[in-house]
């Protein structure tokens, strides 16, 4: 007999049959907003065979055959594991192997590269900017790892000549990002460019707690909270490190 229970999502049993409604979302549905994915961008990945169960799918837990985006061959692995593991295990391997190791922690321009990008976000790039020189050509890392299927990250403020990068952190509108799971994806991120060389200053915004020795906690971007990042650098890096970035006026 299948489930008879039916989520405000809308997954789960069909409404005439199910003998419970709740008012929340499905596990699956949860981790993905979570992990700020969508049920369609999860559908492209799996195997043609599994689509239509994983459409309907409520559990985090259920295993699936899935497609690597790099052609190597199909692997199996829980939804949980698909959303926050490291993804196909050849590139894995391939990510850890002597060859591509020396690469780890190279900074570089990956094409095409759409990330969500917030106008705090933004607020702060341009605000850093103004203080010291902020390269435009790199928005991604190589690390010796996967992180989400990819041998590299991509933060959202990448400084190569401190090895330093900024993540800007906020729990959004639905008060959950950056929390529960994405909080430990982002625990992960940052220990995966520890191991090649680079520091990660994580500003956590509108209510989220540090993580971290390099957090700032602050209620908004602000000149202020640039002061604070800047302390940071030279903290991590040294001042005279930091004073070479930066952007000195006409009369300097």
């Amino acid at each position: 007999m299948g489930t008879t229970v039916r989520f405000r999502c809308g997954h789960g049993a069909e409404a005439a049959e199910a003998r419970i409604t709740l008012q929340r979302n499905c596990p699956l549905c949860m981790l993905l907003a979570e992990t700020q994915r969508s049920r369609e961008q999860l559908l492209r990945r799996v195997a043609p065979a599994g689509r239509a169960a994983l459409a309907r799918e409520t559990r985090i837990g259920a295993s699936y055959e899935w497609i690597c985006s790099r052609g190597h061959s199909r692997y199996r692995a829980s939804v949980r594991e698909s959303l926050t593991g490291p993804g196909c295990p050849k590139c894995a391997r391939n990510a850890q192997a002597p060859a591509a190791r020396h690469e780890g922690g190279v900074p570089f321009m990956k094409p095409g590269l759409k990330t969500r990008t917030s106008q705090a976000e933004q607020k702060l790039r341009m605000l850093l900017g103004e203080r010291i020189r902020l390269p435009h050509r790199v928005n991604a890392i190589r690390i010796n790892r996967t992180f989400y299927g990819k041998p590299e990250v991509w933060p959202d403020v990448i400084i190569p000549a401190l090895k330093v990068a900024i993540e800007y952190d906020s729990p959004g509108r639905a008060k959950t990002s950056h929390r529960g799971l994405k909080e430990v994806s982002d625990r992960e991120k940052d220990a995966a460019l520890e191991e090649v060389g680079w520091a990660v200053i994580r500003v956590r915004a509108d209510g989220l707690e540090a993580i971290g020795r390099y957090s700032i906690v602050t209620a908004g971007v602000t000149a202020a909270l640039v002061d604070e990042i800047l302390a940071m650098l030279a903290l991590i890096r040294g001042e005279a490190a930091v004073a070479a970035l930066l952007n000195r006026g006409p009369d300097a």
